[in-house]
């Protein structure tokens, strides 16, 4: 794409909806073949409006495909012991597929402690250690990949991005975003570079990327000038800045200066209405794999 006509808009909630909607037929073949459907359970410890807001989107577009969820609220006091319980009294349910812990979880309880107790096979969110470990290794892949991530990936190839041999550079490191995407996509034969805090000249190096991932919950901190002509953007960030002009008071805005980097890329995801959606997406998508693999071992 020529850099006068400006980037190719990335509309990350059409793309979900397409996936939503294969997902809806999809779980309507199962229900008929099998007489089950996918199920999603969702743990939520506490009342956060935030992971409020995040546990009713995830069970009402579980609704929306016909996914089956399970809802497993539990008071800010819960012990970690009592937390742990209900993780493995969904492992052993048969109905249960997925199984996704809201983070974050309050402070008295270990986090790590929790997640590593999810079944490996019901690790949608896919942040278990042997399934991370597993998308370190050539030759061995996950049951499942992060959802955010996955989202990610899924963008640039609907895109129709090349990632063999492209120069990659993720911004960010994260256990939830930045490392596992950076593996995803050196895993697709990408050349990755990760820039992080203790980066030097992050911006040189930010200019050479064919595909930049930026995911360092930074406000607008990847400018115009810093993006190579042609790039395909995929910005993570959600970051809510002080706007007067709002009802809220607020508004969301990315990693990257979109109004800038449009300008010069081949390709960028807007916010909000990128990659958020897809997270959903993907977590749904997880969810019906898992399905797929657990009756297919039932019939078999």
């Amino acid at each position: 794409m020529a850099e006068s006509e400006g980037a190719q808009r990335i509309d990350g909630k059409a793309i979900a909806e397409s996936i939503h909607q294969s997902i809806s037929q999809e779980v309507a073949t199962l229900k008929e073949r099998y007489g089950k459907v996918p199920g999603l359970a969702v743990v939520i410890v506490g009342e956060r409006k935030d992971s409020q807001t995040y546990v009713r989107m995830k069970r009402k577009a579980c609704l929306d495909v016909g996914i089956k969820s399970f809802e497993a609220d539990l008071p800010a006091t819960a012990t970690e012991e009592e937390i742990l319980d209900q993780v493995l009294e969904l492992n052993a349910n048969d109905e249960v597929h997925g199984i996704l812990v809201q983070l974050p979880l309050p402070k008295h309880v270990n986090e790590r402690k929790v997640l590593t107790a999810i079944s490996i096979e019901k690790d949608v969110d896919g942040f278990h250690p042997l399934n991370i470990g597993n998308l370190t290794m050539k030759g061995r892949d996950p049951l499942f990949c992060p959802c955010t991530p996955k989202g990610c990936i899924e963008l640039l190839k609907r895109s129709g991005v090349t990632i063999s041999g492209k120069r990659a550079v993720v911004v960010g490191r994260s256990n939830i975003v930045g490392m596992p995407v950076a593996l995803m996509l050196n895993n697709l034969d990408a050349t990755v570079t990760i820039v992080h805090s203790r980066t030097k000249d992050p911006e040189s190096i930010i200019k050479e990327a064919d595909i930049l991932i930026a995911a360092a919950g930074q406000p607008l901190m990847i400018k115009g000038d810093w993006i190579k002509p042609g790039a395909a953007v995929i910005d993570v960030g959600t970051n809510a800045v002080d706007d007067s002009t709002k009802k809220s008071g607020y508004r969301l805005v990315g990693d990257v200066d979109y109004k800038e980097a449009k300008k010069v890329a081949g390709y960028i995801t807007p916010v909000p209405g990128g990659v958020g959606p897809m997270t959903i997406a993907m977590l749904l998508q997880n969810t019906l794999d898992s399905a797929k693999r657990g009756f297919a071992k039932e019939a078999a």
